[in-house]
């Protein structure tokens, strides 16, 4: 796989299965648009890609905020000169039973998860239909595609994405754009390192496969998605769970 050339945005690339995202395409040869909320963080990691032999810059930002959106990516193209590669990563959670889940715990998840996947993808579009070719790679969950108790707002946005990945497939693969999802299942990130133990043990025990996943492994199913190797391919929810979900 060779992404030389190539100029990928990576949404909540300061940590986690974002960062890991973005130095996988950098090492792959692609030049990475790093956004988060924290400059400080995305300086670092920008600093690592470098130091490595990549190319990287960073972009603040809170994609809770449409105009920190549009700025950010103005900027990017700005500096990079185009966006060929989008991965909507950001994300957050904030669980509760549903009847004691707040209003704005709801508005919270679903405009971090899902409305700012909307809000990029419409941002980078115009570049990549003028150009013939695009990426959209949204990062989705398990548990859009199965539910989870407490987490309604989080699977409700999960799944929101898988539908928004499917019908952006159909508007633009015309144009040679793909739009895919990656569904990682329980992966090892500050997200689920603090769970307690036992809610550990029992997703430990549903993955067939007996180990927690890493987020190099989603890493890797989002830089194929990204390549020349998955062309053909749109419309598609990739699942990285261990077996956890199947069919």
């Amino acid at each position: 796989m060779n992404l030389s050339g190539r100029v990928a945005l990576v949404t909540g690339a300061s940590q986690g299965i974002g960062q890991a995202c973005a130095r996988k395409l950098a090492e792959t040869g692609a030049t990475v648009a790093l956004a988060a909320r924290n400059r400080e963080k995305l300086g670092q990691v920008a600093a690592q890609i470098s130091a490595a032999g990549g190319k990287a810059a960073a972009f603040q930002l809170d994609v809770r905020d449409e105009e920190q959106i549009k700025a950010a990516i103005k900027g990017a193209i700005a500096e990079l000169g185009k966006i060929d590669i989008l991965v909507n990563n950001a994300g957050i959670t904030r669980d509760q039973l549903v009847m004691r889940l707040k209003r704005d715990d709801w508005d919270a998840v679903l405009n971090t998860n899902l409305t700012s996947a909307y809000l990029c993808i419409q941002q980078v579009i115009p570049g990549m239909l003028k150009q013939r070719w695009g990426r959209i790679i949204n990062v989705t969950s398990v548990f859009g595609q199965m539910g989870q108790a407490g987490q309604a707002n989080y699977a409700a946005s999960k799944a929101g994405l898988i539908g928004l990945t499917m019908a952006i497939a159909r508007e633009v693969g015309s144009r040679n754009i793909t739009c895919n999802a990656v569904a990682p299942g329980f992966i090892a990130t500050a997200m689920t390192d603090v769970l307690p133990a036992e809610i550990k043990e029992i997703g430990l025990k549903a993955i067939p496969l007996g180990r927690i996943g890493t987020t190099e492994d989603v890493a890797g199913a989002v830089r194929f998605l990204a390549s020349e190797e998955a062309s053909y391919i749109t419309g598609h929810v990739l699942n990285v769970n261990g077996g956890m979900l199947m069919g």
